[in-house]
């Protein structure tokens, strides 16, 4: 059984990919007793990538303190490390939360809030190379832990992350539970979810759908940086 009430924060922004937060959000809520909190800046709605409508979203700055934070990732991601708004809410949740986490893409949220530094961290293969600018080093693990920091890679790593939790709050037997009444059997029909199975030609072919949304990704990583430096400076 969890240990208390706990209360888990996913901490959205404009662009997120939905997929991120749903898996988790479908592990955590079946927690006994978990309270499963979606929030933004200014709570309410705001449209995910691919035009999805998330709604009923709380204010970030309207919950107290919280268990587990994560930031999920998605296209959005690269404005939401631009806004101090955002980040400063990540930070300060993070600050006594016990578990510190984020799915994909989302680790470029946590490391333009400061929370990377000195630490390993796994995320989206193609923004690997980004986080060292945040001082964290890239691990290719599914869910890599570091302390109470907890990263994972890719859209379905965050399901794998989730019930690894899941597992430490109420035990292997409760997570095993959840994991078979969502029926997760990954069985994908192709091995290519990552560059080191896809095929050349694939992986080359994905490499340049992302090249220019990479440099615009490189942009942001490097006005983020430049910002949190002069934050830490001051």
């Amino acid at each position: 059984m969890a240990e208390h009430n706990l209360v888990v924060v996913f901490s959205l922004f404009p662009g997120g990919l939905a997929l991120d937060f749903m898996g988790p959000h479908m592990v955590f809520s079946r927690l006994p007793g978990a309270r499963v909190l979606l929030a933004s800046t200014t709570g309410g709605e705001i449209q995910g990538e691919g035009g999805i409508t998330i709604g009923g979203l709380h204010r970030l700055s309207d919950i107290a303190a919280c268990d587990i934070v994560c930031v999920p990732g998605g296209r959005g991601i690269d404005d939401a490390i631009l806004d101090e708004a955002f980040l400063r809410e990540v930070r300060r949740l993070a600050a006594s939360a016990r578990f510190i986490t984020s799915v994909c893409t989302g680790a470029l949220g946590l490391g333009a809030a400061g929370l990377l530094r000195g630490k390993r961290a796994a995320t989206h293969w193609y923004a690997r190379e980004f986080l060292a600018a945040f001082g964290a080093t890239a691990d290719p693990g599914r869910v890599v832990y570091d302390g109470n920091l907890i990263t994972s890679g890719g859209v379905t790593a965050g399901i794998d992350f989730a019930l690894s939790i899941a597992a430490k709050l109420a035990g292997v037997d409760a997570a095993q539970e959840i994991q078979l009444q969502i029926e997760y059997a990954p069985a994908p029909p192709f091995n290519a979810g990552t560059p080191e199975t896809a095929p050349p030609d694939i992986l080359a072919h994905v490499r340049d759908h992302y090249a220019a949304s990479i440099e615009r990704r490189r942009a942001a990583v490097e006005a983020a940086v430049d910002r949190l430096s002069r934050l830490v400076s001051a």
